[in-house]
């Protein structure tokens, strides 16, 4: 049923998204969606909470699989970002129509308002770590902001722009930043095969 919603949505946008069109794409009736779900409201909601949920545990297992030095960390997060099950049209358009409601929706900033500061916080403390191991002075809370931005900007340019460029120019694009923040471990195209 989620995946039918973010391919609705994906497709349609929230105000073209129905219980009807959810229940054909999932192949079920709208009498069982309608069933489960009671509104459109609630099915939006839900699905967020899924997507949410399906990025947070994305991060956190290539964070788990990652070396315990923080530029390894730093690459499995970046990486992590781009792998297929979350970095797809599906989901990145979704994501792009979710940010794009919250304004008038605080209930899905209220959904997605934790697992973002957990994000946030162990994507400092990574760049805290940095810093720690290796000597750079870079705020930690500023790096950690402008690597967050060039991730999810690369992700709205991806789906917006009249012609896109393609994830591997996306990593690229996150990686560059990584490089000026932290020159000795990272380069355009990644970490560096040897920190100087």
């Amino acid at each position: 049923m989620f995946e039918a919603t973010l391919a609705t949505i994906a497709e349609c946008g929230f105000s073209r998204t129905t219980l009807t069109e959810v229940a054909r794409r999932a192949g079920l009736s709208h009498g069982l969606v309608l069933f489960h779900f009671d509104t459109k409201e609630r099915l939006l909601v839900e699905t967020l909470d899924y997507l949410s949920d399906e990025y947070k545990a994305n991060w956190q297992a290539a964070l788990d699989a990652s070396g315990p030095a923080p530029e390894e960390k730093l690459a499995a997060l970046v990486e992590a970002d781009f792998a297929p099950q979350v970095c797809q049209p599906s989901r990145v358009n979704a994501w792009s129509a979710y940010w794009g409601e919250s304004q008038s929706r605080p209930l899905y900033l209220s959904k997605c308002g934790e697992n973002d500061a957990l994000y946030i916080r162990m994507l400092e403390d990574v760049c805290a770590g940095m810093n720690a191991s290796h000597g750079y002075a870079t705020d930690p809370a500023r790096a950690a902001r402008l690597i967050r931005i060039t991730i999810e900007g690369t992700w709205l340019e991806m789906m917006t722009l009249l012609n896109p460029y393609d994830q591997q120019e996306a990593k690229c694009t996150v990686w560059t930043c990584a490089s000026l923040l932290y020159p000795r471990h990272f380069g355009p195209d990644g970490p560096l095969a040897a920190a100087r």
